[in-house]
């Protein structure tokens, strides 16, 4: 703000700004984070660990796609993709078990609920990202043809 009230403009981004820059970041700290504990689950289970690395790899790499390609719909959606599975396959760890990768239940911690909790943000920040009628930032009503506001 300047000091007769008007905005910065240059320092403000649009809505689309905002939730892309929101989903590199929830990618970037989900990868870190299952990075950090592939060592562990691959010493434990090792299934778990190369779901835990694919995971890191997957995530990673749709934070650059989408730095990279900032306006790519393909990649907004495979972060969406890849972050529901994220969820619902912790919500399945620990409530009945993962077949294959971690048949256990694992007690739900910290750690795991504050990754779902960056997961989840990121995934509405997705959904908001390739939401139909959406346009530079705000959302628009889809209008029947012939017709103008």
């Amino acid at each position: 703000m300047h000091r007769d009230g008007q905005r910065d403009d240059a320092k403000t981004g649009t809505a689309t700004e905002v939730a892309r820059d929101t989903l590199v970041a929830a990618c970037a700290v989900s990868a870190g984070i299952h990075a950090a504990l592939t060592p562990e689950h691959l010493r434990e289970e090792p299934a778990a660990g190369i779901g835990f690395l694919v995971s890191t790899v997957l995530l990673a790499a749709l934070a650059v796609a989408l730095i990279l390609r900032p306006a790519s719909r393909a990649a907004a959606t495979a972060a969406a993709a890849v972050l529901v599975g994220l969820l619902v396959a912790y919500a399945f760890a620990v409530t009945t078990g993962v077949p294959v990768l971690h048949p256990d239940v694992e007690p739900a911690d910290g750690l795991g609920l504050a990754t779902k909790a960056v997961e989840l943000v990121g995934l509405a920040a997705a959904l908001l990202l390739v939401s139909p009628g959406r346009s530079d930032g705000r959302l628009t009503r889809l209008q029947p043809k012939g017709t103008t506001r």
